[in-house]
């Protein structure tokens, strides 16, 4: 099985770089490069017309989108510490946590830099910038509150829900939340920057 990884070093595809890592899986990685406009080339819109990343390409085809790549991959490295487990509710729980990064979370920080995905008026755009500390704050405030079990996100099972939260968390500073304020969602990050897969990402990204 052959897989090619593309990502970039400040975007959520870090979360899968991750999980590679963390999977043992042999995988080929190609850093797209945003300054550059990389991600709207011809070349890469064959791979993923969508023009973002992350990107999984396998023998079979592509995979896009966070959840299902984290899925993949812990569905192939059943031996890691990603491996699913079997209880159908156990799994749905990661599933309904991984959707809420996906659809709720990342959506909300997106409005700093991407409102133009949803607006074209500038006003209105700054409006969305300028609120992005407060629907980030409160989305996090939930997971504190109501998700992350402790000390990984479900317990304590490590899972591919927490090189998401971690990369997710790795923003709030420049989203204009204090991690400090959440002492679950700052020892979990404290917690994965320890690991050998976070430290082999930033490693490559450093030597880049």
């Amino acid at each position: 099985m052959s897989i090619k990884f593309y990502t970039s070093q400040q975007s959520i595809g870090v979360a899968s770089h991750i999980a590679l890592e963390e999977s043992g899986l042999k995988y080929d990685l190609v850093e797209v490069d945003f300054s550059q406009n990389q991600q709207k080339s011809g070349d890469y819109l064959k791979v993923n017309p969508k023009a973002r990343v992350p990107s999984l390409v396998l023998d079979r085809g592509v995979l896009t989108e966070t959840p299902a790549i984290l899925t993949y991959i812990a569905q192939q490295a059943h031996e890691s510490a990603l491996a699913l487990p079997h209880d159908p509710f156990d799994q749905a729980q990661i599933h309904s946590f991984n959707s809420y990064l996906c659809s709720t979370v990342h959506v909300a920080h997106a409005h700093k830099q991407r409102g133009e995905r949803w607006v074209n008026d500038e006003s209105a755009i700054k409006a969305m910038r300028e609120n992005v500390p407060k629907t980030m704050a409160v989305c996090i405030d939930f997971i504190e509150k109501e998700m992350l079990r402790g000390p990984w996100v479900h317990g304590k099972t490590f899972s591919i829900s927490d090189p998401y939260l971690y990369r997710i968390s790795s923003w709030l500073e420049g989203d204009g939340v204090d991690i400090n304020r959440y002492p679950k969602v700052k020892a979990h990050h404290s917690a994965m920057a320890e690991r050998d897969s976070v430290k082999a990402v930033e490693s490559y990204f450093t030597a880049g």
